[in-house]
C-alpha cells in the first residue's frame, strides 16, 4: 500500500488530476448500474480504465476515429435497449456514455470543465431512480469530489495538493447550504418533491391487479418497506387486524384472478359499509409502487386525501388515484377494523358475478361441495357452517403453508384440496373460493397487506413486501361480505405475524445472529428509523408542510403568495448579508497594504506601473528614475511608509501618512496618444 500511495504522489500533476476525476466519475456512476444497460456499464468501465491507464502510462489520447466509433455504438446500443433515443431510460444511457467518452478527448481545461457539468447534470440522474438516504450520502460525496476537482483545475500553478482544494471545495458547499436551505424550505411546491417521468414499470410491489394461481414454484420474501404506518396516540389495532385492502380479484378463468371490469361493477355502487366501534386514525407513508391503488386498513370509509392526486372509491372498499403512484406520498385515513359490507339480502342479481366458475373446471372441488351438501350434519345449513365445515377441513387435513409448493397445474383447486394439500396464501384462498363458488355462496379474494412490524426506535409500524397477503370475503345471508381468512387455519402463526416471514440472512448478517440475535434486527430498526427520517422530513416535504411552517412564525391563513414573499424577503437578506459581509472583509485587510496599493496606482496612473511584489524603497527609486525632482515629495513619503512598517521607531503614523497621501503633488497623468 505504502508502495502504491508513493507511486501516485510521483505522478505528474496532470495524470494525477486526471485519476482523481476518474475516481470521482466512478462514485458518480456506481449507483446506476442496476438501472443501466449491461453493454452500457461495460463500455463506461472499459473507457474509465482505459483513460486511467493513458493516464499513468503518459501515452496520448486516443485519435478521433476512435471517439466516433464509440459514440456510434453508444447510440446504436441505446436505440437496440429502449426502442427510442429519447426519454428517461435511455436519455440517462446516453448520458453515461458521453460522460465517459469525453474523458478521451481531456486534453485542456476547457474539456475539463465540460466534463465537471456532464458529472453535475449525470449525478442528478441518480434520484430519477432512487432518493433513498444512500444514494444521498453517496451523491454528497461525489459532490464534494467535483467541486474538489472544479477548484483545483483553477489553481494552475505548481503542484497543489487536493486537500487543500478539498478544503475549499467544503466550504463553499458550507456557504451555499443556508441558500439550499431556504430554498428547500419555502420554494413552493405544486407536485411531490422528487416526481419525474417514468419509462417503464421499474417499481417493484408485492401486490399485483392480477393472481395467476400456481405458476410460482418457488417465492422468494421481499424485505424492502411497501409502506410505514403512525398510529396516532400509538394506539395501533392488534396485529391480527392489520389488514391493509389492496386490489379485489373476483373474476376466474380457471388459472388467473382478476378485478371485475368496470361495468360489471356498475350496479354496486353503495358498498353498504357499517362500522362498528371507534375508528382508528393513522398516517400513510406510502412507497413508490408504480400502481394507482392506495393502501388502507380495513375499512375506510371516507377517501383519504393525498397531495397532487384525485382520490375515487370502488363499491368493494379499495381506494384509487388518478395515476399510478411513482413517488413517496403520505396521506391521513380513518378506519373501522370491525365492519361489514355489501348487500345484505339476494336481491337484484348484484351477487351473480362472486358465483361465476369456468365450466367444468376443477371437477373434484365440485364434487366436493356436493358432498358436503349432502352432508345430513350440514342439510340446510347457512353460509356460515359450510364456512365453519371448510376451515375445519384445513386445519385438520394434514395441508401445510410452505414458500416452494413446486408449478401446479391447470386444475389449481383439486391439487390443492386433494393431491399437494400445500402452497402459501394465494393457492389457499384460491382453493377456498373455489369451493365457496361451487357451494353457491358468493366469495371473492382480497389482496393486500397482513400484519407488520413495530419500529420501537420511532413507533412506526413497518410494512413489507414480504407481508403481501390474500384472504377471502364471504357474503352471508344478513351478513353480508364477511372476512374470512383460510390460511390462519392453515398456518396461524401466519396470521399477525406471530412467526414472521423472513428469508435466509447473508453470511455476514448470519454470522452476527449467530453472536448476537438481536444485534441485527436492533441494526435495522435504528437504520429504518435514521431513513424514515429522511423520507418524512426531505422526501415528503410537501406544500401542505411548507404552509404550516408558515403558521408557525406568525401567518394565520398563509398562502403561496406569503410563501412567495418570504422566500423573497430571505433572499434580499441574504444579499445584504452578503454585501455586508464583504465590506467587512474588506476592512480587515491590512490597512498598510491597501494605502501602498493606492500609491501603486496612483504611479501606474502617472505612467509608472510596478508589480505587486516591489517594496515601498523600489518604488521610490522608480519614481525618482523617472519623473525625476517633480517625485521628491512622493518618494520622501514612500520612505516614510516604509518606516512605519520596518523601522523600529515609527516617526509617523499611518493616520497622518494616509492625510499626507491625499496632499501629495503626484506626477501628472500622460496624455492620450
Amino acid at each position: 500500500m505504502n508502495r502504491v500511495v508513493r507511486e501516485l504522489t510521483a505522478l505528474p500533476r496532470d495524470a494525477r488530476d486526471t485519476l482523481f476525476l476518474l475516481c470521482v466519475i466512478g462514485l458518480i456512476l456506481l449507483p446506476q448500474i442496476d438501472n443501466l444497460p449491461w453493454w452500457c456499464s461495460a463500455i463506461t468501465a472499459m473507457v474509465l480504465l482505459w483513460r486511467a491507464s493513458l493516464a499513468v502510462q503518459a501515452r496520448p489520447l486516443p485519435g478521433k476515429w476512435w471517439r466516433i466509433a464509440l459514440l456510434a455504438l453508444a447510440l446504436v446500443g441505446t436505440f437496440a435497449s429502449h426502442r427510442t433515443l429519447l426519454g428517461r431510460d435511455a436519455g440517462v444511457t446516453l448520458v453515461v456514455c458521453l460522460l465517459a467518452l469525453k474523458t478521451l478527448e481531456l486534453r485542456a481545461r476547457r474539456d475539463a470543465f465540460v466534463v465537471f457539468f456532464l458529472g453535475f447534470f449525470a449525478m442528478l440522474t441518480n434520484f430519477f431512480y432512487s432518493q433513498s438516504l444512500v444514494t444521498a450520502f453517496i451523491m454528497l460525496l461525489a459532490l464534494l469530489g467535483l467541486l474538489t476537482a472544479l477548484v483545483n483545475a483553477h489553481m494552475p500553478v505548481g503542484r497543489p495538493p487536493l486537500m487543500q482544494a478539498a478544503r475549499t471545495a467544503g466550504w463553499m458547499a458550507l456557504a451555499g447550504a443556508p441558500v439550499m436551505l431556504a430554498l428547500f424550505l419555502l420554494f413552493p411546491r405544486f407536485a411531490p418533491l422528487w416526481g419525474t417521468p417514468s419509462d417503464a414499470m421499474a417499481g417493484r410491489s408485492g401486490l399485483s391487479n392480477t393472481m395467476r394461481v400456481g405458476t410460482i414454484a418457488e417465492l422468494a420474501l421481499d424485505e424492502s418497506i411497501a409502506a410505514r404506518i403512525k398510529f396516532d396516540g400509538n394506539r395501533a389495532p392488534p396485529q391480527s387486524q392489520l389488514y391493509f385492502r389492496g386490489p379485489v380479484l373476483a373474476q376466474f378463468d380457471g388459472r388467473e384472478w382478476t378485478a371485475l371490469p368496470t361495468w360489471a361493477r356498475s350496479g354496486q355502487a353503495v358498498a353498504n359499509l357499517r362500522t362498528r366501534g371507534e375508528p382508528v386514525r393513522y398516517e400513510v407513508t406510502l412507497e413508490a409502487s408504480q400502481r394507482p391503488w392506495l393502501l388502507t386498513l380495513d375499512a375506510t370509509p371516507r377517501a383519504p386525501e393525498v397531495p397532487g392526486y384525485e382520490v375515487t372509491g370502488t363499491p368493494d372498499l379499495q381506494w384509487f388515484v388518478n395515476r399510478p403512484i411513482n413517488d413517496l406520498v403520505r396521506y391521513r385515513a380513518e378506519s373501522h377494523p370491525q365492519f361489514e359490507s355489501g348487500p345484505l339480502t339476494r336481491t337484484g342479481g348484484r351477487l351473480q358475478p362472486y358465483l361465476a366458475l369456468p365450466p367444468g373446471s376443477n371437477p373434484r372441488t365440485a364434487a366436493l361441495a356436493a358432498q358436503m351438501r349432502a352432508d345430513p350434519a350440514l342439510a340446510g345449513a347457512d353460509a356460515r357452517a359450510f364456512v365453519q365445515a371448510a376451515l375445519q377441513r384445513l386445519r385438520t387435513g394434514g395441508y401445510t403453508y410452505t414458500l416452494e409448493p413446486g408449478v401446479y397445474g391447470n386444475e389449481t383447486a383439486d391439487e390443492f384440496w386433494f393431491d399437494r394439500k400445500e402452497g402459501f396464501c394465494e393457492h389457499i384462498a384460491s382453493a377456498f373460493v373455489v369451493l365457496m363458488r361451487n357451494l353457491q355462496i358468493p366469495a371473492r379474494i382480497v389482496t393486500g397487506y397482513q400484519g407488520g412490524e413495530l419500529n420501537n426506535v420511532d413507533n412506526y409500524w413497518v410494512v413489507r413486501q414480504s407481508d403481501a397477503h390474500a384472504w377471502t370475503e364471504v357474503w352471508q345471508e344478513g351478513a353480508g361480505w364477511v372476512r374470512v381468512d383460510p390460511t390462519g387455519s392453515v398456518a396461524p402463526g401466519r396470521i399477525g405475524q406471530f412467526q414472521r416471514l423472513t428469508p435466509q440472512p447473508g453470511l455476514l448478517a448470519g454470522a452476527i445472529g449467530v453472536m448476537s440475535p438481536t444485534l441485527v434486527q436492533n441494526l435495522r430498526a435504528a437504520w429504518e428509523a435514521v431513513n424514515n427520517g429522511w423520507n418524512q422530513w426531505v422526501l415528503n416535504y410537501t406544500q401542505s408542510r411548507q404552509l404550516d411552517l408558515l403558521k408557525t412564525i406568525g401567518f394565520n391563513a398563509p398562502s403561496l403568495e406569503d410563501l412567495a414573499y418570504v422566500l423573497l424577503y430571505l433572499l434580499v437578506a441574504a444579499s445584504l448579508a452578503g454585501a455586508g459581509w464583504t465590506l467587512w472583509e474588506r476592512s480587515q485587510h491590512d490597512p498598510w497594504l491597501r494605502l501602498l496599493g493606492r500609491a501603486r496606482a496612483r504611479l501606474a496612473k502617472a505612467g509608472l506601473p510596478l508589480s505587486e511584489a516591489v517594496p515601498p524603497r523600489q518604488m521610490a527609486q522608480a519614481a525618482d528614475a523617472r519623473f525625476g525632482p517633480a517625485a521628491q515629495a512622493v518618494r520622501d513619503w514612500l520612505l516614510k511608509l516604509e518606516a512605519q512598517r520596518y523601522s523600529p521607531a515609527t516617526p509617523t503614523s499611518l493616520g497622518a501618512l494616509r492625510a499626507e497621501f491625499r496632499r501629495l503633488p503626484w506626477p501628472p497623468t500622460p496624455p492620450r496618444g
